[in-house]
């Protein structure tokens, strides 16, 4: 499968697109089966919204099962899908490379116990010689705004910010002057199982907290232009795989 031209500029322009109805519905039930029987054990590598919140407590609510292209094989065929590839190299104009030192993950918003996630670039968890790098987002069930839709601020990957709009943890400030303005110009939409989102790393997004009964349960990995290359001795100098 290829993008079409207006799907190409459209995530140029915007630094995301969704591709509707992408996975097939029995893949993305085995997924969530699988990453059920991981967040109900609670199966380390973890990251807990106490870890996220640098809250000192004993209490551990899953936020993200980290490094899960290791735990399962079903995981690992998804995250090396063929139909996928020749996609990730238009976006990157370039072979992609599967990075595996983050966002190699199921992310979870628990119902109730989640928090939310502030507007921030994913830029800020890599170390590589540039920002030619893009988050593949898979839904495995629904997903919209009162259980943790991503939202994301369009064309945000191609602006220039201060770094007095970021916190001390690089999230975007939200009562800062200038993004107040930016905010606005906000968008969602919802999703439905199997459908994905590419976006790059410097698309600015966030998530609200699960309001809901249910938990929402996603996953996301992230690829890189093979001409990108990680800083030496960083955490993005780690296993890759070259999805040529």
């Amino acid at each position: 499968m290829q993008l079409s031209q207006e799907q190409l500029n459209q995530f140029n322009k915007n630094g995301f697109l969704i591709i509707k109805n992408f996975a097939d519905e029995n893949l993305c039930n085995e997924i969530l089966q699988k990453a059920k029987e991981h967040l109900v054990k609670k199966l380390a590598p973890i990251e807990s919204e106490q870890e996220y919140l640098n809250i000192d407590t004993d209490e551990v609510t899953v936020r993200r099962l980290r490094q899960v292209f290791d735990r399962e094989e079903i995981f690992r065929d998804w995250m090396t899908n063929k139909d996928i590839r020749p996609i990730l190299k238009q976006v990157l104009n370039d072979t992609p490379v599967l990075t595996l030192a983050h966002h190699n993950s199921i992310m979870t918003k628990m119902p109730h116990e989640s928090t939310r996630t502030f507007w921030h670039q994913d830029r800020r968890y890599w170390n590589f010689e540039n920002g030619d790098l893009v988050s593949v987002w898979l839904a495995l069930d629904e997903e919209y705004l009162t259980n943790g839709l991503l939202e994301f601020i369009p064309g945000s990957h191609n602006m220039k910010f201060s770094s007095e709009q970021f916190d001390n943890v690089s999230n975007f400030k939200d009562d800062h002057f200038d993004n107040i303005e930016l905010i606005k110009t906000k968008v969602h939409q919802n999703l439905k199982k199997g459908d994905i989102v590419l976006f790059h790393c410097k698309t600015l997004h966030h998530a609200s907290k699960n309001n809901t009964d249910k938990a929402k349960i996603s996953f996301v990995y992230t690829v890189r232009a093979q001409s990108n290359k990680p800083l030496p001795e960083t955490r993005s100098d780690f296993k890759e795989i070259v999805l040529d």
